[in-house]
């Protein structure tokens, strides 16, 4: 039996993106303290995340942001690297979890008991928070990954593959940041 106090939730962002890291977020959030407007982070507006960013890490028992690298990427896969940014996450809170909630439909193991929640981000309030963090974090990363790499525009699109970024892509080829594991990265050097 867990206690509910101590129940984390994981979710990852950036599995689909050209270009950067994958991130992951592990909150575990104070039962008696409800955060209003929780919600799947792709359901907010940027400016509603920001804030709910701020609260989340104001309020939570615990939090911690962790990522894969675009090396790790490409070495082990998309997948297995998200699932790696999700154990890190859960290994880098502050406070243990006792049981963890993972978005989607496998769990990566942790030390704790865990289970899968397809479409948690929508279901879970600790999943919710571990959403909005993950995303406010990654959206961060490539704002300032534009200022190294303007030509591609990441700012806007944030890596993922729109036709500014496919066409950037074909002009500049791939920077040191581009998943080159990907098909478009890949055929951007041919």
């Amino acid at each position: 039996m867990y206690r509910r106090e101590f129940v984390a939730g994981v979710d990852e962002v950036g599995r689909g993106p050209l270009a950067g890291a994958v991130y992951a977020a592990a909150v575990v959030l104070d039962p008696f303290k409800t955060i209003e407007g929780l919600k799947d982070s792709k359901q907010l507006t940027e400016k509603k995340r920001e804030a709910l960013d701020i609260c989340i890490r104001k309020h939570a028992v615990s939090f911690s942001v962790a990522w894969a690298e675009v090396d790790e990427i490409d070495e082990i896969n998309i997948l297995q690297a998200s699932m790696l940014a999700m154990q890190r996450a859960v290994s880098g809170l502050k406070v243990p979890a006792e049981f963890v909630i993972v978005d989607g439909n496998r769990s990566p193991g942790f030390a704790c008991p865990s289970e899968w929640l397809v479409k948690g981000d929508a279901k879970s309030d600790v999943v919710k928070a571990a959403s909005i963090i993950a995303k406010v974090a990654r959206d961060r990363e490539m704002v300032r990954l534009d200022e190294l790499y303007p030509e591609y525009g990441l700012a806007q699109h944030k890596g993922y593959p729109t036709p500014v970024h496919l066409e950037a892509l074909k002009t500049h080829g791939p920077s040191p940041i581009h998943r080159m594991s990907f098909a478009p990265c890949r055929e951007a050097i041919q």
